[in-house]
C-alpha cells in the first residue's frame, strides 16, 4: 500500500470514528471541530433535520443521551410542540433587534419606539424567563396585576394596546422561528382599558400660584439636602412649562452643550437639542427659560458671567443636577410634595397632576396663543394626530372670541 493510500485510509478511519449510528440507525452522532461534545442529528416527520448537543465527550454516554433526546423530540412533535426551546426574553431580544434595525434603515414604524419601550420595561421583566409554551391564562392575569402595581394605576386603553401589540410581535416571531407551532394558541394580553381623558394641566392663575409658592416651600425644607432638591425642582418646573419638553427621558439628560442660539436677523432665540422618545430634534425655548438657566449657573457657581459665555464654552455637564454634581431620580416625588403642600394636586376634573402636567400646560398655552398644531407637534416631538387627539376638545374654548 502506497503512502498516499495509507493517508486516505487513515482519514476514512478517522471520519468513521467521528460518526456513530444510534437509536437503531435513526440518528447519527458526530463531533464538530469546534467542540469536544458529541452532537446528535436526525430527521423529523416534517422532513426537517434536528441537531443538538449530547453534552458529553463519552461515546457510550452520548449514545444513551441521544436515545433520550430522540424520544423527547418525538413526544413534543406529536403534541404539536416544537423541539426548539427558547425563553420569552431570547425571542423578545431578537424582535427588539429587528425593530431597531428597521428604524435604522428608515423603514420602521413610529410605533416601534413604543413597542421597544413596552418590551424592555414590562414584558421582558415579567415573562422573560418563561418559555412561550409555559405562558398560561393565569400567568397573563398575574402580569396584568403586576403591571398595575408597577405603574401605580390602571393603564389606559392606548397603553394596553401598545403592550398587547408588542407582545403579539414576540409571539409571532416565536412561530416564525419554529419555537412554537404555528397553530398553537397562546393566551393574549387584554387590550381593552379606560379610554384616555383630557390631560390635567394648570391654568395661568394656578401656574402663577405654584411658582409663587416655591420660595416658601424651599424655606420650609427640613434638611440641607431637601432644600437643594427643592431648589432644583423649582427650576425644573419653570424649564418644563416653558419648553414643552418631556420630563425625565428628554429633560434630565440635557447638558449645557445642547444649548445654542438661533438667529433670525438681529434677534436670537434659545435653541435646545433634544433626544427622546421620537428621536432627536431642536426646539425653541420661551424667553423665560433664559432667566431660569442663568439662576442655575449662579447656583452651580459655574465660571461663566453670562449664558452666552457658557454656550460658547459648550460645557459637557448635566444641567439638572445638585451642586455636588449628583443627578436625582425622584423628581416626581419632590413635585408631588409640592402639589400636596400647595393644595394643587388635583385639577378641576379631579385628575392628579404630575410633572407631565407641565408639558400639557405648555401645549394648552401655545394653542391659546394661536400656535398651529403642525408647529406645536414638531416643537414637542409628537404627531399632529396626538395633538388633535389630546387637545381637540379644548381648541373651541380657546377660540371662543373668534367663534362667538
Amino acid at each position: 500500500m502506497s503512502l498516499l493510500q495509507q493517508f486516505y485510509k487513515a482519514q476514512v478511519d478517522a471520519d468513521a470514528d467521528k460518526k456513530i449510528k444510534a437509536v437503531a440507525g435513526k440518528a447519527t452522532l458526530y463531533k464538530r471541530s469546534s467542540t469536544k461534545h458529541w452532537q446528535v442529528r436526525f430527521k423529523l416527520a416534517n422532513g426537517k433535520w434536528h441537531s443538538q448537543s449530547t453534552y458529553t465527550e463519552d461515546k457510550d454516554e452520548a449514545i444513551t443521551n441521544a436515545e433520550y433526546i430522540y424520544q423527547t423530540v418525538q413526544i413534543k412533535t406529536e403534541a404539536g410542540l416544537t423541539p426548539v426551546t427558547k425563553t420569552f426574553k431570547q425571542i423578545a431580544t431578537e424582535e427588539l433587534a429587528n425593530m431597531s434595525q428597521a428604524m435604522a434603515n428608515g423603514v420602521g414604524k413610529r410605533t416601534y419606539r413604543d413597542y421597544i419601550f413596552a418590551i424592555n420595561k414590562y414584558l421582558i421583566p415579567f415573562f422573560g424567563n418563561y418559555t412561550i409554551e409555559k405562558i398560561t391564562t393565569e400567568l397573563v392575569r398575574d402580569f396584568e396585576s403586576w403591571r398595575i402595581a408597577m405603574m401605580g394605576k390602571v393603564p389606559m386603553q392606548s397603553t394596553k394596546r401598545n403592550h398587547s401589540s408588542a407582545y403579539i410581535r414576540v409571539i409571532n416571531l416565536a412561530k416564525e422561528l419554529g419555537v412554537i407551532s404555528s397553530t398553537r394558541v397562546v393566551p393574549m394580553l387584554d387590550s381593552n382599558g379606560e379610554r384616555s381623558r383630557a390631560r390635567p394641566a394648570f391654568t395661568d392663575e394656578e401656574l402663577s400660584e405654584v411658582i409663587a409658592f416655591v420660595p416658601s416651600w424651599i424655606e420650609s425644607s427640613y434638611t440641607a439636602r431637601t432644600r437643594l432638591m427643592r431648589i432644583l425642582c423649582g427650576a425644573y418646573i419653570e424649564f418644563l412649562v416653558n419648553t414643552g419638553i418631556r420630563h425625565g427621558t428628554e429633560a434630565l439628560p440635557l447638558r449645557w452643550k445642547h444649548l445654542q442660539w438661533h438667529w433670525i436677523g438681529e434677534k436670537k432665540y434659545l435653541r435646545i437639542w433634544v433626544s427622546g422618545k421620537t428621536g432627536p430634534r431642536y426646539l425653541i425655548a420661551k424667553n423665560e427659560v433664559i432667566a431660569v438657566l442663568e439662576k442655575i449657573i449662579l447656583w452651580h457657581e459655574l465660571p461663566y458671567a453670562t449664558l452666552d459665555d457658557l454656550i460658547d464654552a459648550k460645557l459637557d455637564k448635566l444641567i439638572f443636577r445638585l451642586t455636588s454634581g449628583e443627578q436625582i431620580s425622584n423628581m416626581e416625588n419632590i413635585f408631588r410634595n409640592l402639589m400636596k403642600r400647595s393644595k394643587l394636586m388635583y385639577d378641576s376634573g379631579g385628575q392628579r397632576r404630575t410633572l407631565y402636567s407641565l408639558r400639557h400646560t405648555y401645549a394648552t398655552r401655545a394653542l391659546a396663543k394661536g400656535v398651529d398644531i403642525h408647529t406645536l407637534a414638531r416643537q414637542m416631538g409628537t404627531s399632529v394626530l396626538m395633538i388633535e387627539k389630546h387637545y381637540s376638545k379644548i381648541t373651541p374654548m380657546l377660540s371662543a372670541e373668534k367663534l362667538a
